[in-house]
């Protein structure tokens, strides 16, 4: 096959929200779920997701064109190894996320010269409001945001625990913790470690189940509030896993100042975000920088802006840990 020239390879990237959709639409309509008992041929399917049979085999026969379902000789589709991380029951399935950036986070990127003109996220000015508290309003989609969210941070949260060593830490405070899966995963990588989730009251109530699950309800408290507002003291170490990036530099100076002041002296900041590097290699936080500008009005940062960050509030930077996955830990001791 010839090289493709630079304008084909061009053209390739304009025309990239294809294929992300047309994955969408097969999360959506939970095709890979579907075909876990064997194949099926478009007409079983499309009975099974109420579509039409011809409009779905378009969808599918494309889909197998980049490796996602296989057609095979009897006109029936299979999984393949890139269709088997759209299933729901995958341990990093990416099935609600492919759900979740079809639709609530799609919409923003047709208005992002908005964005590029005020600065503003665009998910703000379509919904009149915040992403968070357009999550608040509606359990669905929040649901759907959660799970998206597990998607992303398993391999993260592994490849955090083999990097740092959380031995000197006797009490673990996850801010802004979610559903406590990064924090259970934590403890239960470290068994002297207990811990405190924090997060909003109603996202703390959702994690009880968690913890009751993972039989951890006895080494970790749970704990409502708002970051904003203050930090509930009796950790000796603060982590905050993709937190930060979701605000501007004023409104994240105030989450690591109530951090600080909830922390012992020498007690420790863990943030665990992007750092970009200078230059002009390929990493995918540059873009996840632009998600962050059209849909929460947060950052990806440079180790320079994180210098300052920590700088303002309090804490000495001690290091910048990188890991396996593309997050590093920012690591700031309270002076």
């Amino acid at each position: 096959m010839p090289e493709k020239t630079t304008h084909q390879q061009v053209e390739e990237l304009i025309t990239g929200y294809w294929k992300s959709q047309s994955i969408y639409a097969a999360a959506k309509l939970g095709i890979a779920d579907l075909l876990i008992t064997g194949p099926q041929t478009p007409e079983q399917l499309a009975a099974a997701t109420n579509t039409d049979a011809s409009a779905l085999y378009r969808l599918l026969r494309a889909l197998a064109s980049i490796g996602i379902f296989e057609e095979n000789e009897a006109g029936e589709f299979t999984l393949t190894p890139l269709a088997q991380p759209l299933r729901s029951d995958d341990p990093e399935s990416k099935q609600a996320l492919a759900i979740m950036n079809g639709e609530d986070q799609f919409r923003p990127w047709c208005e992002i010269i908005y964005s590029l003109q005020t600065g503003k996220p665009a998910y703000d000015n379509i919904w009149g409001k915040s992403i968070f508290e357009f999550l608040s309003e509606h359990p669905e989609k929040a649901r759907i945001f959660d799970k998206a969210m597990i998607g992303i941070h398993g391999r993260g949260t592994d490849a955090a625990i083999k990097a740092y060593d959380f031995a000197d830490i006797k009490v673990l405070a996850d801010v802004g913790g979610g559903n406590g899966s990064n924090l259970i995963s934590i403890l239960q990588a470290c068994p002297n470690l207990k811990g405190i989730l924090i997060d909003l009251p109603h996202v703390v109530d959702n994690a009880q189940e968690q913890f009751d699950q993972a039989s951890l309800t006895d080494r970790c408290e749970l704990v409502g509030g708002d970051f904003f507002q203050s930090v509930p003291a009796g950790a000796d170490a603060y982590l905050m896993r993709h937190i930060i990036h979701d605000w501007n530099d004023e409104k994240s100076l105030q989450i690591l100042k109530n951090c600080h002041a909830a922390l012992p002296v020498n007690g420790k900041l863990l943030v665990m975000e992007s750092v970009i590097d200078p230059g002009n290699d390929p990493f995918a936080g540059k873009f996840v920088d632009l998600v962050m500008l059209l849909v929460t009005g947060g950052k990806e940062r440079t180790a320079a802006e994180f210098q300052t960050l920590y700088n303002q509030a309090g804490f000495k930077l001690a290091r910048i840990l990188p890991t396996e996955s593309e997050l590093s830990i920012i690591e700031g001791v309270k002076s």
